[in-house]
């Protein structure tokens, strides 16, 4: 069999395997196995020993402790003092109230590095209060969906982390790249936001004086820190990426017990314990796509990619389209780890075919993914805002998609636009580029 029936084999199995409802981290495994079993030269084996190479990694340490470092803050109530700041800085636009929901996620993704934590702790104080100040539910829910997906591109990122341990691209260098993609999608979302209020009518807050934003700020500051020692720690070479996570969960803890005392001991069994429960269905799903990309690999899938896209012609905005594409797509059906791991590994001699940079295709890949949290039928983040808003997912999908047009707009940008997204890396750490 060549590499287009074998990827077509694996591609049908898989998804013969979630129409049956078999959770995405087994499909993947499961649909290997006949390949593993029937070929002379590989065996049953190799599928065990691809799993634990992807297993035995340091670097995946880094995703339970930023897991576990998001659930703590939101435990010691974080997300009401960045809410309340937000409030002071954005809450006298108008539609104020949907400006503060998408500043909040902003702020709250360089704490985070998860989009589900930020659909979750977010979405259960702003949906509810959003739709008591006359908001529609679902805008209310789209609003806080689609912001939610800021929490793994603006940094820190459990994406970026997990593509640079599989991709050997630098951390540091793709967080600092997620920057201003990530600060241009939350200016697109103002922006829509701000036109829902002019046409419906919502209300703003009156105008906070200086000294109410910086009593806010005063209140924030422990937690705005985050970021900065996370981000800055790893592009200034003090710690690693899993030292930089763990010194996250430290520094929470200090906050939230000693700081802030808005913690108390007894919650920390059940943070512990959740945080440990979501970083294990993240990082199984690890293990059996490597396996999967492991026989795509075999059979030179990526390599016959290469040269069916070369003979199209489709220069560099061309392919950037089609990765794009690719990563939307499957986004909408599986969840973005193993997509990194497997789609990831397949475009990339496409993306190096066509002169792109490891950090340029990295954040077209992570932010196209992340597109998938909000779009059925997969739509995790979206799913989420609507039980915290009780309202179905049909009924939010026309705000949904008014609201990710522009983002996708932004999403073009990036695509044509190497340097600008280069420009930090080459900035602060050039060593990265």
């Amino acid at each position: 069999m060549g590499p287009y029936e074998i990827a077509g084999l694996l591609l049908v199995m898989f998804l013969v395997l979630v129409m049956l409802r078999v959770p995405v981290a087994f499909a993947l495994g499961l649909a290997t196995i006949p390949v593993f079993l029937f070929h002379e030269r590989l065996s049953i084996t190799l599928l065990f020993i691809e799993m634990f190479k992807a297993y035995n990694s340091f670097l995946l340490l880094a995703v339970p402790f930023f897991l576990l470092a998001a659930n703590l803050m939101n435990a010691a109530g974080i997300t009401d003092r960045l809410m309340n700041l937000s409030r002071a800085m954005v809450g006298h636009l108008p539609g104020g109230l949907g400006h503060v929901n998408v500043t909040v996620s902003m702020l709250f993704a360089g704490i985070s590095g998860s989009s589900t934590a930020d659909s979750a702790g977010i979405g259960a104080l702003m949906i509810p209060t959003m739709k008591a100040e006359g908001y529609d539910a679902s805008v209310a829910v789209a609003v806080t969906a689609c912001s939610s997906v800021m929490g793994v591109i603006i940094p820190p990122s459990v994406l970026m982390i997990i593509w640079g341990g599989v991709m050997s691209v630098s951390i540091g260098g793709l967080f600092l790249a997620g920057v201003l993609p990530g600060l241009a999608l939350g200016l697109s979302m103002m922006v829509t936001v701000y036109v829902y209020a002019r046409r419906r009518g919502y209300p703003q807050y009156p105008r906070a004086t200086f000294m109410a934003v910086a009593r806010s700020f005063a209140k924030a500051f422990g937690a705005l820190l985050t970021p900065l020692i996370i981000v800055g720690g790893i592009a200034g070479g003090f710690f690693t990426p899993t030292e930089a996570a763990f010194i996250a969960v430290v520094y929470a803890l200090i906050i939230g017990l000693m700081g802030y005392r808005s913690m108390k001991l007894r919650q920390l069994p059940e943070v512990f314990y959740e945080s440990a429960r979501f970083a294990a269905i993240a990082l199984f799903a690890v293990g059996t796509a490597s396996a999967f990309a492991f026989l795509l690999a075999f059979f030179k899938v990526p390599e016959a990619l290469v040269s069916q896209l070369d003979g199209l012609g489709f220069g560099f905005i061309g392919t950037g389209l089609v990765i794009a594409g690719a990563f939307l797509l499957i986004g909408m059906f599986i969840d973005a780890i193993p997509a990194i791991i497997i789609l990831g590994t397949v475009l990339w001699p496409v993306a190096e075919a066509a002169a792109f940079h490891p950090i340029h295709f990295a954040i077209i890949g992570v932010v196209a993914l992340a597109f998938g949290l909000v779009t059925p039928p997969y739509g995790l983040c979206l799913l989420i805002s609507c039980a915290l808003g009780e309202i179905r997912v049909v009924d939010v999908l026309k705000d949904v998609v008014i609201l990710l047009v522009p983002m996708l707009v932004v999403l073009l940008l990036i695509i044509v636009l190497p340097d600008v997204i280069l420009l930090l890396p080459k900035w602060l750490m050039p060593s990265s580029v």
